[in-house]
């Protein structure tokens, strides 16, 4: 009668123990789905509307891709204008307001709550020109709203096309074309620009018809 009952309770502690490290071994693979391979946490955010990657944010002609909206894309670093992110294979600047991004709350632990530490206060918006190292910089917003107006500078800095449009303005809305193509046909001059997904037809510097690219 002992020695069954010794069994049972050496089953039952066996049982609880490998249930316990089943249960661990479920949390560290959460844990590694929500963090990168150095151990820090992702941070990932929505686009409130499309957005363009920029290779450079100070580089309006940069433009990678553009990412549409509801997309949602891994933040590496950030500051009060940019945001450097992951999307799909692609790494690049977006434009930190066309997202629902928030900046990590930090906890600090119980004992250091006693010595309150002075926090950092972001800095205020300011779209007025910037001096660094002798280069004027400006928001790409208030660059397009200088050259063409706030209507079509927020048309352009969503990425939207539409036909009519000038060579210049689909440079600054889409960037610099990967090839261009062009015939010249008496007073008719035709232009193909190639991008990574899609071409554009102009004729005489207007945007006549854009189509996907067929691979």
């Amino acid at each position: 009668m002992m020695k069954r009952f010794l069994l049972s309770l050496i089953s039952l502690m066996v049982f609880i123990g490998l249930q316990g490290q089943a249960d661990r071994t479920v949390v560290l693979q959460e844990l590694e789905k929500n963090t990168h391979g150095n151990g820090e946490a992702l941070i990932k955010t929505t686009l409130k509307s499309a957005s363009r990657l920029f290779g450079d944010p100070n580089d309006l002609t940069s433009v990678i891709l553009v990412i549409p909206t509801g997309a949602v894309v891994e933040v590496l670093e950030y500051d009060p204008d940019y945001l450097y992110v992951f999307y799909g294979d692609y790494e690049g600047y977006i434009v930190r307001q066309h997202t629902d991004f928030e900046e990590p709350r930090v906890i600090a632990p119980a004992q250091a709550q006693t010595q309150p530490q002075p926090q950092l206060q972001a800095q205020p918006r300011d779209d007025r020109p910037v001096q660094q190292t002798g280069k004027e910089v400006i928001s790409r917003f208030a660059y397009l709203e200088g050259k063409y107006g706030s209507a079509m500078a927020a048309r352009l800095d969503a990425g939207k096309i539409w036909k009519g449009m000038t060579k210049d303005m689909v440079q600054d809305s889409w960037g610099t074309p990967q090839k261009i193509n062009r015939v010249i046909s008496g007073n008719i001059i035709k232009e193909e620009w190639i991008y990574r997904n899609s071409w554009l037809y102009f004729e005489n510097d207007n945007l006549v018809e854009w189509g996907p690219v067929r691979r």
